[in-house]
């Protein structure tokens, strides 16, 4: 089978869940406004699964559809067309009953707060934790509690017109997360504050998602320190989700990728895009990988297990969680250099040839640095495209 083939049946390794736990399942959402000549779609063919514990950020220019995607996850919608899943409820034909018992499941954060006018802040957020069956003493603490976190101790009994647009949003979040809800589905949670208290919100729900809770998290937002901070990112543009990239996978692929000798020189953008087309390969122990000497066309970035390294027949070094080996032979004109044996099980991160020249063509520079490169290198027997 030709790389290309193996390539179109595998699964992109940053496109993988971050674990078994699958929360969000959607398969060909589609969904339009308006019926007739007025109707306008604006989801296309939407297929997206998200892990429990993941913090999952969805960017995209204005009208991309982020907002509309979110509020049919969070059964705020109904669904049109293909199939979602959320919580292990299928939304795809809910019942109303049902889509009210999936939202108190969730807590919801969006920039209109919706607070109520006449409660103060304590008693705003004590709204949503009187939901939970708890004595009164631990539920006022626990509403106490979250909002000291958030910086908002001398304003509990203030009313929100007596608030700043950051304390009130504040507020709303404390609302959404006091009952540390099994999911956060966020509309731009961050965009009224500021550094510090973006900071702590920040903190909170990675704690959320990190604890015993572990809380699913997505957020529409195109604030900065939340991107840096996501697990995931899904990137829709027009309707269509155009990228979803698992980033502590991403990040793993490119430093191995960096680190490796034929490929430095690298730019970020082509690092990221070669990370991006990488697929996922299961080795058994015992099974050898590649063989030193022969004609390669892939490179691999150890994802988990290790693997016994062999030149000349001698041992020569372990592979592990994050490094690289492999060799696209008709690039660099040069054979695999070691043989690599899969001491346990293994995950594989693979890069193909073909999309590894694809990247290169769009990259001109690094390919015009390899080429220099490679005619300043030692002679080694040509190697046929």
């Amino acid at each position: 089978m030709s790389s290309a083939s193996l390539t179109s049946t595998m699964t992109r390794a940053v496109n993988l869940p971050a674990g078994e736990d699958v929360v969000i399942r959607a398969v060909g959402v589609n969904y339009a406004y308006g019926t007739g000549e007025t109707r306008t779609q604006v989801l296309y063919d939407n297929t997206l699964e998200i892990s429990r514990g993941e913090v999952v950020i969805m960017t995209g220019p204005s009208g991309s559809g982020k907002s509309t995607l979110l509020t049919l996850i969070g059964a705020l919608r109904t669904m049109q067309e293909g199939h979602l899943e959320v919580l292990d409820r299928n939304l795809s034909r809910a019942s109303e009953w049902g889509r009210v018992q999936l939202r108190k499941q969730i807590g919801f954060i969006f920039q209109q707060h919706n607070l109520f006018s006449s409660l103060s802040a304590l008693e705003n957020v004590r709204m949503a934790a009187a939901l939970t069956a708890t004595s009164f003493q631990e539920m006022n603490q626990r509403c106490l509690s979250i909002l000291e976190r958030l910086g908002l101790a001398d304003r509990t009994h203030h009313l929100p017109s007596e608030l700043s647009g950051g304390q009130r949003q504040r507020v709303a979040i404390s609302r959404a997360l006091v009952n540390r809800p099994r999911m956060v589905l966020a509309d731009e949670p961050t965009a009224s504050l500021d550094a510090e208290s973006s900071l702590a919100v920040l903190d909170l729900l990675h704690e959320l998602a990190e604890g015993p809770d572990k809380t699913t998290v997505l957020l529409v937002t195109h604030d900065q320190r939340v991107i840096d901070r996501a697990d995931r990112i899904v990137k829709l543009v027009g309707g269509r989700i155009v990228t979803n990239t698992l980033t502590k996978v991403a990040l793993r692929i490119c430093r191995a990728l960096a680190a490796t000798e034929s490929l430095q020189g690298l730019s970020e953008v082509t690092l990221s895009r070669l990370a991006n087309v990488m697929t996922v390969e299961t080795r058994a122990p015992g099974e050898t990988i590649t063989r030193q000497g022969e004609q390669g066309d892939r490179f691999y970035t150890v994802g988990s297990g290790v693997a016994d390294a062999y030149k000349d027949g001698h041992f020569d070094e372990e592979k592990c969680y994050g490094e690289g080996f492999g060799m696209i032979s008709s690039f660099f004109n040069r054979p695999v250099p070691t043989t690599v044996v899969a001491r346990t099980e293994m995950e594989l991160y693979v890069l193909a040839k073909d999309d590894f020249l694809q990247a290169l063509a769009e990259d001109r520079s690094f390919e015009e640095r390899i080429r220099v490169m490679l005619a300043n290198a030692p002679s080694t027997e040509a190697v046929e495209p």
